[in-house]
């Protein structure tokens, strides 16, 4: 008889806190300087942008644990804990002694993590009294999550996607719209930031840098409105830790630890969700555990990125970010995972990757799809694509497993499932995708031209 394979924490259980890793890095992240004064960012020079506490918690490298509020907390009981799986179905595809466990995140009630950032930053603009927030998507997921959390907290939401995915992926946008926000596709002429990479660019099919730039802009130019990310800054990672936290409370129920965390990567919230909570022990306690973030290799920032002080924006509206980057100027190639379509990696990533705490791979779209595909049969879920990339990390370690004959414990975090992205599986299926090679010109061009600023 086939074991448990679900794990499930009772309500009590939930964490009632955030973990924020900057507080237990040997080495703490280089800070965010200011573009004008080029001088270090301090809490309140963000306070035109985002909500005053998430300001504060993003520039925190003293306080390791964060109260979640109790609002915030009521609503993650409508969907936390989500299962841990034990991966049986995968195992037996791949005839690996490696025990595989994911972490099922696509049970919220927008199928992705991206609500556990979404609901705190939602709450703590509220509080502060704001009526509007602005926000950017790529492939639908945070916006579907900013929408969703708009509304629960009366909140008027304006979402920019990302073009090619507005077009890919035309039911995220309509459960953003459902959920009552106002979606427009990025590069828009609806403000100087588009207008100006439009004029430059006019077949422009946009980048998480792109609609970050328009969706920074509008909130600067609205009374009463505050802008939102879903990724790549520490704040978003740091609510993301509810992940790890009820991953290592389910792995103790499983009676196994993990010696591999893997990811999909394209700011890092979802990574660092999974990975940092078990990374304490790590820095804490010398715990042998190895973290591998897993790129599409048509936007390899954190393989064949450089560090930089870098804008997290195309236009440059963001703070300069000590950060793995490819250059806010770089237009990645249209792969479907549109979650992972950005140049640069989020400050704590980047400095794990500096101090070799962690490691990347980059992966082609059509072995993502491969494994996608794979784990779908195997395990019944069909994944997002920019999960397959998590995926197909764990296929390859757990293949390094059978040819050692090394039965070692895998988890990785299922970021959300795929069922909005049918498009994607009919032109994989179809074998209409092709994978994106970036030549080595390519990527020093766009790096060369952030060092000469």
């Amino acid at each position: 008889m086939e074991k448990k394979k679900r794990f499930i924490l009772p309500e009590e259980e939930i964490p009632t806190q955030w973990y924020n890793i900057q507080a237990d890095m040997v080495n703490k992240p280089l800070l965010p300087i200011h573009p004008a004064t080029k001088q270090p960012l301090k809490p309140e020079d963000l306070y035109p942008i985002f909500a005053e506490e998430l300001c504060k918690q993003e520039l925190d490298q003293t306080n390791p644990w964060y109260d979640i509020p109790e609002e915030v907390r009521e609503q993650y009981k409508c969907y936390r804990s989500t299962p841990l799986v034990r991966a049986y179905g995968l195992e037996k595809a791949l005839d690996t002694p490696a025990h595989i466990y994911f972490k099922n995140e696509s049970v919220s009630p927008v199928g992705s993590h991206k609500l556990n950032s979404a609901l705190a930053q939602a709450y703590y603009c509220k509080k502060q009294g704001v009526t509007n927030v602005t926000t950017e998507t790529g492939a639908g997921q945070w916006g579907a999550a900013l929408a969703y959390a708009a509304n629960v907290f009366g909140l008027n939401a304006a979402v920019y996607q990302v073009k090619i995915s507005y077009e890919q992926k035309p039911y995220r946008r309509s459960i953003m719209q459902t959920f009552g926000a106002q979606v427009t596709p990025s590069p828009s002429m609806s403000t100087r930031a588009g207008k100006d990479i439009l004029t430059k660019y006019p077949n422009h099919q946009g980048s998480l840098g792109t609609a970050i730039s328009e969706a920074i802009e509008l909130a600067m130019s609205t009374p009463n409105c505050k802008y939102t990310l879903g990724s790549v800054l520490s704040h978003v990672t740091l609510h993301q830790t509810v992940i790890g936290q009820e991953a290592e409370k389910q792995m103790a129920m499983a009676g196994e630890y993990p010696d591999i965390i893997i990811a999909c990567f394209g700011g890092g919230s979802n990574f660092g969700g999974i990975a940092f909570p078990f990374m304490r022990h790590t820095l804490k306690e010398g715990r042998k555990t190895r973290y591998i973030a897993a790129e599409p290799a048509s936007c390899p920032k954190l393989t064949k990125g450089e560090f930089l002080y870098d804008f997290g924006d195309e236009t440059g509206y963001t703070p300069l970010l000590p950060m793995y980057t490819l250059g806010h100027n770089f237009r990645p190639a249209n792969i479907h995972a549109g979650g992972l379509r950005y140049h640069g990696a989020g400050v704590i990533v980047s400095q794990l990757l500096k101090d070799k705490m962690i490691e990347a791979v980059d992966i082609q779209q059509l072995e993502s799809f491969d494994a996608g595909c794979l784990f779908a049969r195997a395990e019944g879920i069909i994944p997002a694509p920019e999960s397959c990339h998590a995926i197909a990390a764990a296929i390859k370690e757990a293949q390094r497993c059978k040819e050692a004959g090394e039965g070692k414990v895998i988890l990785f975090n299922l970021s959300g499932h795929g069922l909005i992205d049918m498009t994607a599986y009919d032109q994989y299926l179809a074998g209409d995708l092709t994978n994106f090679e970036l030549s080595e010109e390519e990527i020093r061009k766009t790096i060369d031209e952030v060092k000469a600023l």
